[in-house]
C-alpha cells in the first residue's frame, strides 16, 4: 500500500554533503518514490546553495509560516525545487539566524569543534518542519526524522501537533545512522524544545536518540560492517527500555551500501506501523 512520507533531513547530495546521510538521503526518497510512494523531503536553505542553479521556487503559501519556539513568536518560510534528475520534490526552509550563516562543514566549526548552538538550532528546525504542514495542504502518513539532526521531531509532534488538523495519526520514524558526540545536548535545549526530559538520563545532557526514542513509533538503526551501532545504541538505558521498536538493517558496504536492497528493507519497515 503506498504511502505518504515526509522525509526530513539536513543532507542531500548536491545541496549538502558532510556526512553518510547526504547519500542515503539522495537515493532512498528517489527510490522509495519508485516503488510508488508519495514522498516529499525537507531540508534547512543554507547560504551556500544556489537558488539560481537548483532552480529554487518561491511559494506564496509557504512564506512567512507562523509557530512558537522557545516560547517566543517565529516565522520561517520555504522555497521548492526537486532533487536534480529525479521527480523527488524538495522543500528547503529558510531562516538568517539558524541555517544562512551555516559553512558547508554543517555541524562544526573550521577549528573542529561541535556548534554550541547545535541543539537550539535543530530543535528550531524540528518545530519549524511541524509548523509548514497546514501550508503544504499535506498530511503525511509518516514522518521519516533522519539521523540526530531531527530527533526532536517525535516529541514535538507528540507534545504539540498530534490530533490536531493536518497532523492526524501520523507515525514517525527516526533513522539513526552513527553513533557520536554530535547527538549528545544539553538539558536546557531540551527544555528549551519544551519536552520531557527522559528519566534514564543523568547530569546536564541528554542523548537525543534517547530523547527520540520514547517518542517515535519506529527506530530504524543502519548498522555498517565496520560499525554496529545498535550494539552501542542498546547499552542506552533510554534506547534499550524501547528495544521493541527498534530494527536494524544491515549495510553490506562502508563504502558503497546496495541502495535498492536497502530502501526494500526501509520500505517493509514502514509498511509494517
Amino acid at each position: 500500500m503506498a504511502k505518504k512520507i515526509f522525509y526530513v533531513t539536513t543532507e542531500i547530495i548536491p545541496f549538502a554533503d558532510v556526512t553518510s546521510i547526504a547519500e542515503f538521503s539522495t537515493n532512498v526518497p528517489f527510490l522509495l518514490q519508485e516503488k510508488g510512494h508519495d514522498i516529499r523531503t525537507i531540508i534547512p536553505k543554507y547560504g551556500f546553495v544556489s537558488e539560481r542553479k537548483y532552480i529554487l521556487r518561491e511559494v506564496i503559501r509557504l512564506r512567512e509560516i507562523p509557530f512558537d519556539f522557545g516560547g517566543e513568536a517565529q516565522v520561517v518560510s520555504a522555497k521548492s525545487a526537486f532533487i536534480p534528475k529525479t521527480r523527488v520534490q524538495i522543500y528547503f526552509l529558510e531562516d538568517d539566524q539558524w541555517f544562512k550563516p551555516l559553512t558547508n562543514l554543517l555541524y562544526k566549526s573550521k577549528n573542529g569543534r561541535t556548534l554550541s548552538d547545535n541543539g537550539e538550532r535543530y530543535g528550531f528546525f524540528g518545530k519549524a518542519v511541524l509548523a509548514t504542514l497546514p501550508h503544504l495542504f499535506w498530511t503525511p502518513d509518516i514522518f521519516v526524522c533522519n539521523g540526530w539532526q531531527a530527533a526532536f521531531i517525535p516529541g514535538l509532534y507528540k507534545e504539540f501537533y498530534e490530533g490536531k488538523e493536518f497532523y492526524k495519526k501520523i507515525k514517525t520514524v527516526m533513522a539513526i545512522h552513527d553513533f557520536n558526540e554530535y547527538a549528545i545536548m544539553n538539558k536546557s535545549d531540551i527544555e528549551l524544545a519544551e519536552i520531557d526530559i527522559p528519566k534514564s538520563s543523568k547530569g546536564d545532557t541528554v542523548n537525543l536518540y534517547e530523547l527520540g526514542a520514547q517518542y517515535a513509533d519506529k527506530i530504524v538503526v543502519f548498522d555498517r560492517p565496520s560499525d554496529k551501532i545498535s550494539e552501542k545504541l542498546l547499552k542506552l538505558p533510554g534506547i534499550k527500555a524501547h528495544k521493541k521498536k527498534i530494527k536494524i538493517i544491515n549495510l553490506k558496504s562502508d563504502e558503497s551500501p546496495d541502495y535498492y536492497a536497502v530502501s526494500d528493507k526501509f520500505e517493509q519497515a514502514l509498511l509494517k506501523l
